[in-house]
């Protein structure tokens, strides 16, 4: 991750990778962020990171999960030539960065229904979040939808009857930020 971070760094100096520029809060917000929900995905068998951006929380998930298959998935050309660089230098197998809006992946064979889990971190509200993100899941997929304090605000009547949610809060150390991941599965026949 030392070397993620490093790229990072370096790269943000010439295009806008992340917001975030200063190291220690780089280091929270984006990598402990990430490796928070490790004990939720850390049996999962293969996983599409939607939205991306910089690679969070997709690549940190899968350099702790050798045996995971991971997609990265981005719709800005520069993020994924990032994160095909770092992918690169870090020498990681099963991971791939596609450039792409993710509804153009709906009727693709290699997407549609494929996923074990769909992460996201900042994508979207959880009803777009969960409409964009269900069609790419296997049948007895989950959502994993990284969000702030108030994301049981975003869930909805209709949410509800499509999916078992679960929210598990927790805190990221040093500003002590709170934070929320939402677990979305669908019920059966829900559509």
């Amino acid at each position: 991750m030392v070397c993620h971070a490093a790229q990072l760094e370096k790269w943000n100096r010439q295009i806008n990778l992340t917001a975030i520029t200063d190291p220690l809060a780089m280091a929270q917000k984006h990598f402990l962020d990430a490796m928070a929900i490790q004990s939720f995905v850390c049996q999962e068998k293969t996983v599409l990171d939607m939205g991306s951006g910089a690679g969070f929380p997709g690549l940190p998930v899968k350099l702790l999960n050798e045996k995971m298959q991971m997609v990265l998935v981005d719709a800005s050309r520069k993020k994924v030539n990032f994160l095909k660089h770092v992918i690169r230098m870090l020498g990681v197998t099963d991971i791939s960065a596609i450039h792409g809006r993710v509804e153009r992946f709906h009727q693709n064979p290699d997407f549609a229904g494929r996923f074990d889990a769909v992460l996201a971190r900042g994508f979207a509200g959880l009803s777009s979040l969960a409409s964009l993100a269900a069609p790419l899941l296997h049948p007895k997929g989950t959502i994993y939808a990284l969000k702030g304090p108030t994301a049981t605000q975003e869930i909805t009547s209709s949410l509800e009857t499509r999916f078992i949610i679960q929210c598990d809060h927790y805190t990221l150390p040093l500003e002590e930020a709170r934070r929320c991941l939402v677990r979305l599965t669908p019920k059966k026949n829900s559509s």
